[in-house]
């Protein structure tokens, strides 16, 4: 797996292009990697709810809960589905705006210099033997295509929003993310 660099794009993941982002300001400042829990309808897997929040076609309609966010204009670089495939949303040289209101060791405004990824899941549920596998590779890809990203600058989305987040939730594996990291980088 790696970034093809002349698009900001990972090259084994299906793109579909999201209209929620925008540029960087600093385009060459990155310096975090947020990792994010997301299943729509919530605690829901396989379904299209999360391609149509990030591209701005979820209908109200189609269950309860998507009335309370279908106004929302949000997005993630990748989302990485139960069975490890990947969709990316947004180039990874753009803005997503997947942090929100934000803070990382004083720096606010994380979108500003941060690649989101969302797993599909939710705060109580465990994430995939398959889901680890594919974010440890995009995260090594992504490391060796951005030199300047700090190889311990990995956190929650909970981490930088505490008290208004809470993904990826406690189910998430920190150990087994860093032990899959820790193996040689896969090319």
């Amino acid at each position: 797996m790696r970034v093809l660099p002349h698009l900001a794009l990972l090259d084994q993941a299906f793109y579909l292009p999201s209209p929620n982002y925008d540029s960087r300001s600093k385009p060459d400042h990155l310096g975090l990697i947020v990792i994010h829990g997301i299943s729509l309808p919530p605690r829901q897997f396989s379904g299209d709810g999360v391609l149509q929040l990030f591209t701005n076609q979820l209908n109200p309609k189609a269950d309860p809960y998507y009335q309370t966010i279908a106004h929302l204009r949000v997005s993630a670089h990748l989302f990485i589905r139960r069975d490890g495939s990947l969709i990316q949303f947004v180039p990874f040289d753009q803005r997503a705006w997947h942090a929100g209101v934000s803070n990382y060791h004083g720096q606010a405004a994380c979108n500003d210099f941060s690649i989101g990824i969302e797993l599909e899941g939710s705060d109580d549920t465990p994430y995939t033997a398959s889901q680890y596998q594919a974010l440890a590779a995009a995260i090594k890809a992504l490391w060796q295509a951005y030199p300047q990203l700090p190889r311990h600058a990995v956190t929650g989305h909970s981490d930088i929003a505490p008290g208004r987040k809470t993904d990826p939730g406690a189910y998430f594996n920190w150990q087994a993310l860093q032990r899959l990291l820790q193996q040689p980088l896969i090319r």
